[in-house]
């Protein structure tokens, strides 16, 4: 598989979980061609620069990772001017990209006029993404993400045909809805009825966890654009994976599990990271939960994460890291 143009790999947006530190390990390891922030909730003011900086310390660095991977700014809300204002400031603090969230399942977010609330809400859509795309230079992506639909898939058809009417950039799915929440499957077949209806660039997200998935959802979705999210803290070398994949001759549907002694040599350095970017004792919890993630799916991690998890104190958790 050689698809033209080549395809480009998006590093998901996951609040408390792909933060700075996590970028910046993963955008070095290699296969990443883009980075969305975190969001950021925007309700009635414009945040302080300190707060932009924060969310999003690539700010200070051109907007990209220390790798040199362009990080887009993501916003989320339901209020068109303050959405305006905080884009415009995203913009002037350096922002490459503004990227609008549409697609926030969490019943807090819903509950507040943000994420996937507003997939019900064609108009409303609309005029979000127009007032922005308007206040933001035109050389500056402005993009947004969705899912299928509150609980309705065929909501993305008039969604999407919103979204392209205003102006976005390129769009993202999440090929399920929010009442779908995480579940499996994802349903990569509406990509091609939003592509009838649309000639906006789309992104296809959701449930893909290795190389064979991904090939899955190439074949069924076939788009030039993937976004990955929690297949990434499973295998963290899975973006490269694919890539070799794309430039190999022949598809490796089967390649080589990474192996354990790779990934635990990722840790130490993610637990300094995240100590020096906020505190050793985030630093100590973020770590409990990317273990977590990679015992779901390896026994030996399984193990340590139940050795780890009852450890408190920053320095004897990092130096149990260290001696893995």
């Amino acid at each position: 598989m050689n698809p033209t143009p080549p395809i480009k790999l998006f590093l998901a947006p996951m609040e408390g979980v792909t933060d700075w530190a996590m970028r910046d390990l993963l955008t070095e390891i290699g296969g990443i061609d883009q980075c969305v922030s975190e969001f950021l909730r925007v309700t009635d003011n414009l945040h302080s620069d300190a707060v932009f900086y924060k969310n999003c310390p690539e700010l200070l660095t051109g907007s990209k990772t220390r790798s040199g991977t362009p990080v887009f700014v993501q916003l989320l809300g339901g209020k068109i001017e303050p959405l305006v204002a905080n884009a415009v400031r995203a913009h002037e603090l350096g922002a490459l990209g503004i990227d609008l969230n549409f697609g926030c399942p969490a019943k807090t977010v819903n509950r507040h006029d943000g994420g996937a609330t507003l997939l019900q809400y064609t108009d409303r859509l609309y005029n979000i993404v127009k007032a922005v795309r308007e206040a933001i230079h035109q050389s500056t992506p402005v993009t947004a993400k969705i899912r299928l639909g509150f609980n309705d898939p065929s909501a993305c058809l008039a969604n999407a045909q919103a979204i392209e009417a205003a102006g976005a950039d390129w769009l993202t799915v999440h090929c399920r809805t929010k009442t779908d929440g995480y579940k499996p499957p994802a349903y990569w077949e509406w990509i091609a009825k939003i592509k009838e209806v649309t000639k906006i660039k789309i992104i296809t997200n959701g449930e893909i966890w290795t190389l064979s998935d991904f090939n899955t959802c190439f074949s069924i979705a076939n788009t030039a654009d993937y976004m990955i999210g929690r297949g990434i803290l499973r295998d963290p070398f899975l973006f490269k994976k694919i890539k070799s994949s794309l430039q190999a001759s022949q598809v490796l549907n089967s390649p080589p599990p990474t192996a354990s002694h790779e990934i635990k040599a990722l840790l130490p350095a993610f637990f300094e990271a995240s100590s020096t970017s906020v505190s050793p004792l985030f630093a100590v919890a973020r770590t409990k939960n990317w273990l977590k993630q990679l015992a779901l799916s390896n026994n030996e991690f399984d193990d340590i994460f139940n050795q780890l998890k009852i450890i408190t104190k920053p320095t004897d958790f990092k130096e149990k890291l260290v001696n893995l």
